[in-house]
C-alpha cells in the first residue's frame, strides 16, 4: 500500500472483472462500466452544437462594449451594412420593443432590486464585453472582420469595481436605484450570548476571488424557424428551463418552441443560464426567417460567461477553552455584477446553510448583502455558494485550532455530528439524514500518514527549513440534490426541484428510458442504464436513454447542484417501478394467477411456489400483441414518474493536503493529496472517480492559480488563456481516493450527489495547508489563489514590524 500511495495510485482499486463483468449477484449497480457515451465523444462522433450545418444557415458576430460603464450616444450601422457577405446588421434600439429583459428567477428578498437586462444594450453599458450591436452574414470570419465597420459614440460614466466601496454613499451608481441589490439575513438561537459567554472569539476576513468558468466546448447556438415554429440548438444545461424562459421573454408560444441540448462539453454551471445570445439568435432567425449560428471565442467567453464566487466573507466564530464551538456569525458582501441573471442573487444564499459545517453550535448568524458593480455578472459555478461556506468554516475552525494551541483534527473531532447522532437537525435548520465524519477521516488520516507527516514538520521547524510542510484539512458536507420544492419556494426560488422520467418498454424486451436531467458530461446514459438494467432484470446493453430535447424529453428540471442522480436517478426508479406494476397484472394473466401470486426476480414473473415463469420480454411482446390481456388493461408497459425529495442529500468527506513551501521565493508544490468521500451507495465508481478527481482539480484552481482581475476602469486584464491561468495535468498532483459509503435515507437508492464534492473540499484543503506551512512566521492567511508573489508577500509582511495582526486578515 506504500509503495501504492507513493506512486499516487487510486486507493480503492477497480478490478479489470468489475469493469467488465461486475461484483458477484450479477447486479448493475456498483459496477464501473465503462461509460456508453465515451464511444462518440472520445471518437469524434459527437454532435455538438457548433458542428451543426443547415442549409442557408447565417452567422453571427456581435459588437461588445469596450467600456465598463458608458450611455450609448450614436451608433451608425450603415457601412457595416456594405461589408462583403453581410446580410444584415442590428443595434440594441432595432430589437428594444421585442427583446425583453433577461430573467432572474430568484428574487430573494421582497424589496430586491432587479433592474431590466436587455440582451442588447440600447442607452447604457454596464460592463465590458455587453452585447451591443451585431452582424449577420454568410460566413462567421465576414461577420467578424464587419464588426469593425460599425461606429458607436459613448460617454464614459464612471466604473464602479470594488463592491465595498459600491455601498458609500456618493458612490457612482450602477443603476439609478443604487447599488445594493438586496440584504438577505438568517438567525438561529441566541448569537450574543454565545459570543459573550465564550473564552475565545476569532474572526477572519476572507476574500472569494471573481472566477471564470472554462469549459472544454465554448457557449453556441443554432436557431432556425419552420413557419410559426422554433428550434433552438444550444450548449446548454438546462433545455427545459431555458425553453421556458425563452417564451416568457420573446413572447414565443411555448409549444411552438424546441429547445435541443445536443452532447455538451461541460458546463460547470455556466451553461445553467438564459444568455443573451440565444435570445437575439431566436429573433434574429425570426426577423430573417433563416438559420443563423454563433459560436464564441475564448476570449469572447472569458468576458461574457457568467462569472462565479466573487466574495467578501467576514465570519467570527466563538468558543470554550476546550475548543467548543459556541457560535458563528457571518456578514457576507456578494458581487452581482452589472445585473441579477438567473439564479445570481441565490447563489450566496445555498451557501448561507452550510457555514456550520459539519458541526453542533448553539447559535448562527448570517447577513449577506448582494451588489451592483459594473462587472460581467456572477451566478452558479461548480458548488454555487457551498464551496464559499466550506472554505470560510474550515478556515475558520484551523485558526480557531491555531489560537487554542490544539491539532486541527482534534478541534474537529470534538466539534462534529457523532455517527450515532444522525439524523441530525444542525443550527441552521437542515436535517442530516445519515453521515460517518468518524470513518471518513479515520480513513483518510491512514493513507495520509498524518503523524508522519506532522513528525517530518516539526522536524523542518526545528531545522528551519527554508521549504516548510504545511498539512491541511477540509471535512465537509455539502447539500445537494437541489430539489424539494417546498424548500426552494420558502426561499423565493421561481421553481420547483421535482425531476420526470418514463420508461418504455419496447415490443422486443428492449428499453427506452426518457430523463428530464440533461448531462454536460456525466455519464446519465451508463448511470441510468445501470439502474434499468437492475430494476427490470434487463441486460444493460438493452437499455437506451434520451435526453436534451424538448419534443422527446417533455417534462423535466435538468442538470444541476448534483440533483441528477438522487432526483433524476429516483425518478427512473419509480417509473421503473411503475412499469413492473403493469407487467404483473399481464403476468397473472397468463399463468392464470392472481397478481398478489406473482413474484419478480431478474427479470422473470414467477407464481409463488411453482415453476411457471414469464420473462419481461415475454410480457412486452404479448403486451404488444394484445391478443389475451387482462380486461380493461392498456396494452402498453409504458410508465412516468415525477420524484420530488422531502429533503437534500447530504454527502460528505475529509480531504487532506501536504504542501512543501520555499519561503525565499513563495513557490508551492502539492506533495500529496487524499480524499475519501462518502456519497452514499455508488451506482458506477468510474463515474465517481471521474467526477472527485475534476472537481479536486477545480478547487486547486482556485487555491493556487485562477483569478479573474479587472483595472480600476473595469476592464478585465485576464481575457485570455495565456492571462487567466488555468492548471493543466502537469500543475496538478496525483490524488489518493478512497470512500466511505453510509447510504442516504431519502431516497430508495441510497444514493448522495458526487459532481460537486471535490471542488467544495479541495480548496480549503490547499489553503489550509498553505498557512499551516507559514504559521511559524506569524501568517494567518493567504489571499487566493495563493501564488508565489502572493505568498511572499505575505511572509514579508509578516515580518514586517508594522505589522501588529501577525499576518493578512
Amino acid at each position: 500500500m506504500t509503495e501504492q500511495l507513493d506512486a499516487g495510485v487510486v486507493a480503492r482499486q477497480i478490478k479489470e472483472s468489475d469493469v467488465l463483468g461486475g461484483p458477484g449477484g450479477g447486479r448493475e449497480v456498483g459496477r464501473a462500466r465503462r461509460r456508453k457515451e465515451d464511444a462518440r465523444l472520445v471518437t469524434g462522433r459527437s454532435q455538438w452544437t457548433d458542428n451543426i450545418q443547415l442549409p442557408g444557415m447565417l452567422y453571427v458576430a456581435f459588437l461588445r462594449s469596450p467600456m465598463a460603464h458608458a450611455r450609448i450616444t450614436r451608433v451608425d450601422t450603415s457601412v457595416a451594412r456594405t461589408q462583403p457577405g453581410v446580410v444584415a446588421v442590428f443595434s440594441g434600439q432595432d430589437f428594444a420593443a421585442e427583446q425583453g429583459s433577461l430573467p432572474c428567477a430568484w428574487p430573494v428578498s421582497e424589496d430586491i432590486v432587479i433592474p431590466d437586462h436587455p440582451p442588447m444594450a440600447v442607452s447604457e453599458v454596464r460592463y465590458v464585453g455587453e452585447a451591443v450591436a451585431c452582424v449577420v452574414a454568410t460566413d462567421r470570419y465576414k461577420a467578424a472582420d464587419a464588426l469593425d465597420a460599425i461606429e458607436i459614440d459613448y460617454e464614459p460614466l464612471d466604473a464602479v469595481t470594488d463592491m465595498t466601496a459600491a455601498l458609500d454613499e456618493g458612490s457612482p451608481k450602477v443603476h439609478e436605484a443604487g447599488n445594493k441589490a438586496f440584504t438577505w439575513t438568517f438567525a438561529q438561537g441566541d448569537i450574543e450570548a454565545a459570543f459573550r459567554d465564550a473564552a475565545v472569539r476569532v474572526e477572519r476576513t476572507f476574500v472569494q476571488q471573481r472566477l471564470i468558468p472554462s469549459a472544454m466546448e465554448p457557449r453556441a447556438v443554432v436557431a432556425q424557424t419552420d413557419g410559426d415554429a422554433f428550434t433552438l440548438h444550444s450548449a446548454t444545461q438546462i433545455p427545459h428551463i431555458l425553453r421556458v424562459m425563452l417564451a416568457l421573454t420573446t413572447g414565443i408560444p411555448e409549444h411552438k418552441l424546441r429547445v435541443v441540448a445536443p452532447d455538451v462539453g461541460g458546463g460547470f454551471g455556466s451553461k445553467l443560464q438564459v444568455t443573451a445570445e440565444e435570445v437575439l439568435c431566436l429573433l434574429i432567425t425570426r426577423r430573417l426567417g433563416k438559420p443563423v449560428k454563433w459560436t464564441e471565442s475564448r476570449s469572447e467567453g472569458n468576458l461574457t460567461v457568467h462569472h462565479g464566487r466573487d466574495q467578501l466573507q467576514r465570519i467570527s466564530v466563538a468558543a470554550d477553552a476546550d475548543g467548543r464551538i459556541r457560535g458563528v456569525k457571518v456578514d457576507l458582501l456578494a458581487d452581482m455584477g452589472a445585473y441579477l441573471m438567473l439564479v445570481t442573487p441565490g447563489v450566496p444564499l445555498l451557501g448561507a446553510f452550510m457555514y456550520s459545517g459539519i458541526y453542533k453550535m448553539d447559535a448562527y448568524d448570517f447577513t449577506c448583502t448582494g451588489v451592483f458593480t459594473t462587472k460581467m455578472p456572477t451566478d452558479a459555478y461548480r458548488g454555487a455558494g457551498r464551496p464559499e461556506a466550506t472554505f470560510a468554516i474550515e478556515r475558520i475552525v484551523d485558526e480557531l485550532a491555531a489560537e487554542l494551541g490544539m491539532d486541527p483534527i482534534e478541534l474537529r473531532r470534538r466539534n462534529w455530528i457523532q455517527h450515532t447522532e444522525f439524523p441530525y437537525t444542525t443550527v441552521c435548520g437542515l436535517t442530516y439524514d445519515s453521515g460517518n465524519y468518524e470513518a471518513a477521516t479515520e480513513r483518510a488520516l491512514a493513507l495520509f500518514g498524518y503523524d508522519k507527516l506532522r513528525a517530518e514538520q516539526a522536524d523542518r521547524r526545528e531545522r528551519e527549513d527554508p521549504v516548510q510542510l504545511g498539512i491541511g484539512v477540509s471535512t465537509y458536507t455539502e447539500m445537494c440534490g437541489l430539489a424539494p420544492s417546498r424548500v426552494l419556494g420558502s426561499l423565493s426560488y421561481g421553481a420547483g426541484g421535482w425531476e420526470h422520467a418514463s420508461v418504455r418498454v419496447l415490443p422486443t424486451g428492449k428499453v427506452e428510458v426518457v430523463t428530464g436531467t440533461s448531462p454536460h458530461g456525466q455519464g446519465h446514459e451508463t448511470a441510468w442504464s445501470q439502474i434499468v438494467a437492475d430494476a427490470l432484470g434487463v441486460p444493460f446493453e438493452d437499455v437506451a436513454v434520451l435526453h436534451g430535447d424538448t419534443s422527446s424529453s417533455h417534462k423535466g428540471m435538468d442538470t444541476y447542484g448534483s440533483r441528477s442522480l438522487v432526483v433524476g436517478g429516483v425518478a427512473v426508479v419509480q417509473a421503473c417501478e411503475k412499469v413492473k406494476e403493469k407487467a404483473k397484472q399481464v403476468a397473472a394473466h397468463l399463468m392464470e394467477a392472481s397478481p398478489d401470486d406473482i413474484e419478480f426476480t431478474r427479470g422473470e414473473f414467477r407464481v409463488r411456489g411453482t415453476g411457471t415463469s414469464r420473462t419481461i420480454q415475454e410480457i412486452a411482446l404479448a403486451t404488444f400483441a394484445a391478443h389475451d390481456l387482462p380486461d380493461g388493461f392498456e396494452p402498453r408497459l409504458d410508465a412516468d414518474a415525477t420524484f420530488d425529495p422531502d429533503n437534500f442529500s447530504f454527502p460528505h468527506g475529509t480531504h487532506l493536503c501536504a504542501v512543501e513551501v520555499d519561503t525565499e521565493t513563495g513557490a508551492t508544490r502539492i506533495r500529496s493529496y487524499v480524499a475519501v468521500d462518502d456519497v452514499g451507495n455508488v451506482v458506477n465508481p468510474l463515474i465517481v472517480e471521474g467526477q472527485v478527481h475534476g472537481g479536486i482539480a477545480q478547487g486547486i484552481a482556485q487555491a493556487l492559480f485562477e483569478e479573474a482581475v479587472h483595472d480600476a476602469d473595469g476592464n478585465l486584464l485576464t481575457t485570455t488563456m495565456a492571462d487567466y491561468l488555468l492548471p493543466s495535468a502537469a500543475d496538478l498532483p496525483a490524488y489518493t481516493t478512497d470512500r466511505t459509503e453510509t447510504p442516504a435515507t431519502t431516497n430508495p437508492l441510497g444514493v448522495k450527489g458526487v459532481g460537486e464534492a471535490g471542488t467544495i473540499a479541495s480548496t480549503p484543503a490547499v489553503v489550509n495547508a498553505v498557512v499551516d506551512a507559514l504559521r511559524p512566521y506569524g501568517v494567518r492567511d493567504v489571499p487566493m489563489p495563493c501564488t508565489p508573489e502572493r505568498v511572499w508577500r505575505a511572509l514579508g509582511q509578516a515580518r514586517t514590524p508594522q505589522s501588529t495582526d501577525g499576518g493578512l486578515s
